[in-house]
């Protein structure tokens, strides 16, 4: 079988990979020179512990699975099951984090609740005040910004693969072939449209204008190096507000109760922090669903960041040396992993994932995978 996979950021990268291990020829088009999306814009955190029971944790739990497996076959993803923490200051946050720990599926996730000093004892740079800290061992993180040339790389070595960087598929041929705007037609016995966040022109030609997808745009930052090992990923409580694991009687008595910070609450923010291999810090996210999307960044939701991480670590941040947006493509329905639509007969789009992308990819192409009988 020869498939054709447009788009080259995580989740096209993924049905490459499931296709090419499983016998086939791909053919990936990318109308970057490399994928520089939402894929290489995020914390490349395999993020299980936030998740909705059912599909989503299902999803997440699976990726996983296959995001270890994958690491082990390309070392150069930095993948690490560093597990998370998310410390808790209060009697109303420590309730969502017992309420979490007494989940029907508290194990599969991973959750313990530690005290302070157990959790200091698992991120010892960890050493400001909290209360204690809802720890997730399922957690895990890679390199996203350099994850897909190392998937790249290993997919070139199958002899399988061919990777076409710099071209835009400008037209979908019958059932089976797109053209791109070199003016070359690829043919093959399946197409992936793994578009991302690009949800017009062809897309909106092919699956029509009430596609029941968003895009969400948001900020991040990164620092010089920390200077010692920050040993999980960290969230903070306003994570609860955020992921739906969390939903329940103790979430909407710290949501009426506990009021978030105005900038967190203005910006729909959250923390989340994971320390590159280069030892410095990615931390964000805000969260902006209106369009049009603002083309400039904002400082205070970069300083309300700085404050909560220094809150937690007890020191400095180091000196911050990038800022970005991005954005992402998500479901309307948020509870959907992704959108999966037949557009032609031999033609698939697959997109909406959210922040589940860099999560969930490898099991959502697998299902993919396994739906078209690859």
């Amino acid at each position: 079988m020869r498939v054709i996979v447009v788009g080259a950021g995580v989740v096209g990268t993924m049905h490459a990979w499931h296709a090419v291990n499983r016998g086939h020829e791909v053919v990936q088009i990318e109308r970057e020179s490399e994928a520089r999306g939402a894929s290489l814009r995020n914390f490349g955190q395999i993020w299980v512990s936030g998740r909705a029971g059912g599909e989503e944790l299902d999803t997440a739990l699976r990726a996983r699975e296959l995001w270890e497996d994958i690491g082990r076959q390309v070392p150069e993803l930095g993948f690490r099951a560093c597990g998370s923490l998310t410390p808790v200051r209060g009697a109303l946050e420590l309730a969502v984090a017992e309420a979490a720990v007494a989940r029907p599926d508290a194990d599969a996730r991973g959750y313990k609740l530690l005290t302070a000093d157990e959790a200091r004892a698992v991120n010892p740079a960890l050493r400001g005040d909290f209360d204690a800290a809802l720890w997730c061992e399922r957690d895990a993180a890679v390199e996203p910004r350099t994850a897909q040339l190392a998937l790249k790389q290993a997919l070139l070595s199958s002899g399988r693969y061919t990777y076409l960087g710099g071209r835009e598929v400008r037209e979908v041929i019958g059932d089976n072939a797109v053209r791109d705007d070199h003016g070359e037609v690829h043919t093959g016995d399946a197409v992936i449209l793994a578009t991302g966040a690009w949800l017009g022109g062809l897309v909106r030609e092919l699956a029509g204008p009430d596609l029941p997808v968003r895009r969400v745009r948001l900020q991040m930052m990164q620092t010089d190096p920390l200077g010692e090992s920050l040993t999980t990923s960290v969230a903070d409580a306003d994570s609860f507000r955020y992921y739906p694991a969390y939903a329940g009687e103790a979430l909407d008595t710290l949501n009426t109760g506990q009021a978030q910070a105005p900038t967190a609450a203005e910006h729909r923010m959250q923390l989340l922090m994971v320390q590159r291999r280069d030892g410095g810090l990615t931390i964000g996210d805000t969260h902006e669903y209106e369009h049009p999307f603002a083309f400039d960044t904002v400082e205070e939701p970069y300083e309300h960041l700085t404050r909560v991480v220094e809150s937690f670590l007890g020191r400095p941040l180091p000196r911050v040396r990038h800022r970005w947006a991005g954005v992402y493509a998500q479901c309307t329905d948020t509870s959907r992993v992704v959108h999966r639509q037949q557009v032609r007969d031999g033609i698939w789009l697959v997109t909406g994932p959210g922040g589940r992308g860099m999560t969930c990819s490898p099991a959502i192409a697998e299902t993919t995978a396994n739906e078209l009988n690859w």
